[in-house]
């Protein structure tokens, strides 16, 4: 082998692994710096990419038991603090120097100069919920310290720790198993359901249907080896589950890869998302199957208004020649590399079958496109980028009878249609008196005819809100103050070590709606309370603020509207 022909083949090579290394970046990862975060082995109930409510989820979710240890995964410093009454609750960010972020949600608490860090700045700003963000020397950790312990705090259902691993500066955040944590999985992922989708030439869906899987020969498949279409442009959505050792959960797969006749042809990857993106979900679901049937499939063509960028390959639209089979393989993977397969063949037929009814609709708007309907008493400003494809609206008014309905209920679409962005909802009211302008709010009818408060402004008679929600809107009021019910508060609270208390409101909020705000104090003092969102809980822990003796306790909660409840009784400490 001469020189030059050995230098061309070390140049090929290396162009060679690094095309590798540019299309799936797997190895780029540091699979040796950071260790767990638990001490325990790591079982997950949540996986990063996973599809939730409007939202990919971005870490894993290891599970635990409130008050296990957590532990720093590497060398760095306390970029930022969080305490909210939802979201992740109590969570900690801490910058590595290898450029690298990790956060650790829904924590019950943090080591104790953490506590006290953040506890004097609440007492500060006389807030529960703060976002601090200390300087750089303030709170440095080495490797394995101690950082606090596992809860359930914000809008967490059962005891668990949520991590992720962001690039810091980009804050995107990247699959955390993809950085040698060690996980016992040897188990596939488990496909359940195929859903069948006749496009027209807009790539909307004119007809669909679901067909169940079937296991034989090793692999999925369909029932009857081929499935028989009568369009030539077809779209392919998958309910697919990843499983692992030790754990009931069914969690988020890392890739789907399709095949026509044996080529790859469209795939997705959950390796890293922008949060900026993540709302692009329901693009990437079926979300009428999501919110009529609570059915997670994961569509393999792109809707023309997906912008994500965790596709590879076509749009994954299917080109079918007339009266001839295409063979289909479908290939699931997880971070570990267990796939299970689904072949098939699909056929068009060229026998058009029956359809849907043609649309029946008073608008059409593109989904690239700004659009206004001002038709009084109504206004709707959608901004471009609103819905993922054409949208043929249908509108109707309807008159309500009921004493506290103070319009018309406008019928905008249909719930199961997914919005991007909040678009603009005004409906004027000119007759209501001035002396209920204040208690009036834009009302939303869900599909389980529960009345949410959207929130409101008035612009002359015209009261405005924002909402990412299609569906039946009308002006109410609300003149009715929170409840507060005592859970642990007594007149002789000097063997208690809490006081505690149930707020609620008559309606729940969405939209432009602020939720209840509340104010505590003991002997005209702010004093703080912890909210607990999801409990509907606020929680005051007896500290150095209070001694022994008699005290006044006041706690005033307000909602949306206004309206304010008061609870006040002394008690001996």
């Amino acid at each position: 082998m001469n020189k030059r022909f050995t230098l061309q083949l070390v140049i090929f090579v290396i162009c060679t692994l690094g095309l590798s290394s540019f299309t799936s970046e797997r190895n780029t990862y540091p699979t040796d710096y950071f260790i767990s975060p638990v001490k325990s082995v790591i079982r997950l109930s949540g996986t990063f990419g996973e599809l939730r409510s409007n939202h990919f989820h971005a870490g894993i979710d290891i599970k635990g038991y409130i008050g296990l240890p957590l532990y720093a995964i590497a060398d760095g410093y306390v970029a930022r603090i969080k305490i909210q009454a939802a979201g992740y609750g109590r969570v900690l960010y801490i910058n590595h120097p290898n450029g690298y972020t990790s956060v650790y949600a829904h924590m019950n608490e943090f080591v104790p100069e953490l506590e006290k860090y953040v506890k004097q700045i609440q007492y500060e700003k006389t807030r529960f919920e703060v976002d601090l963000y200390p300087p750089v020397d303030s709170f440095q950790f080495k490797k394995g310290a101690l950082l606090g312990k596992m809860g359930t705090t914000g809008y967490s259902f059962g005891p668990h720790l949520h991590f992720e691993i962001r690039d810091t500066k980009t804050d995107k955040p990247l699959n955390p198993l993809l950085f040698g944590f060690k996980v016992e999985d040897n188990l596939p992922p488990r496909m359940h359901q195929l859903r069948i989708y006749h496009l027209n030439e807009k790539a909307e869906t004119e007809h669909a249907f679901t067909e169940s899987l079937v296991w034989k020969r090793g692999q999925y498949g369909v029932r009857s080896d081929t499935i028989n279409v009568a369009d030539d442009r077809v779209g392919l959505a998958l309910k697919v589950y990843d499983h692992m050792n030790g754990v009931r959960n069914w969690n988020g797969i890392y890739d789907l890869k399709t095949y026509v006749d044996d080529s790859l042809m469209h795939s997705f990857e959950m390796e890293a998302f922008g949060f900026d993106e993540s709302r692009y979900l329901n693009a990437h679901l079926d979300y009428e199957e999501q919110v009529s049937k609570k059915s997670f499939f994961n569509r393999c063509y792109l809707l023309p208004g997906n912008k994500l960028s965790i596709y590879s390959g076509s749009d994954g639209i299917l080109q079918l020649p007339p009266n001839q089979s295409t063979k289909i393989n479908m290939v699931a993977s997880d971070v570990a590399g267990n796939k299970s397969e689904l072949e098939f063949w699909i056929k068009n037929t060229g026998k058009k079958i029956s359809k849907k009814s043609p649309h029946i609709f008073n608008y059409v708007l593109p989904f690239n496109e700004e659009s206004i309907i001002d038709n009084y008493p109504l206004f709707l400003h959608f901004p471009e980028g609103t819905f993922y494809e054409n949208l043929y609206l249908k509108y109707h008014a309807a008159k309500e009878k009921s004493s506290n309905v103070f319009s018309a209920v406008h019928s905008i679409h249909h719930s199961t249609t997914p919005v991007h962005k909040y678009f603009k909802i005004g409906i004027q009211a000119p007759n209501i008196p001035d002396s209920l302008r204040s208690k009036a709010f834009i009302a939303y009818c869900d599909t389980d005819q529960e009345i949410i408060n959207f929130g409101g402004t008035w612009n002359g008679d015209t009261l405005i809100t924002y909402s990412r929600s299609l569906g039946d809107y009308s002006i109410m009021m609300d003149e009715e103050a929170p409840t507060i019910i005592p859970v642990s508060f007594r007149t002789d609270m000097s063997r208690s070590s809490r006081i505690r208390f149930k707020i609620e409101d008559n309606l729940p909020t969405s939209g432009s709606a602020r939720g209840l705000r509340y104010q505590a104090y003991i002997d005209d003092q702010w004093v703080l309370m912890e909210y607990d969102y999801k409990n509907d809980l606020l929680t005051y822990r007896f500290d150095e603020q209070i001694g022994r003796g008699k005290h006044q306790f006041r706690l005033e909660v307000s909602d949306d509207r206004n309206n304010v409840k008061v609870f006040e009784r002394s008690f001996t400490r």
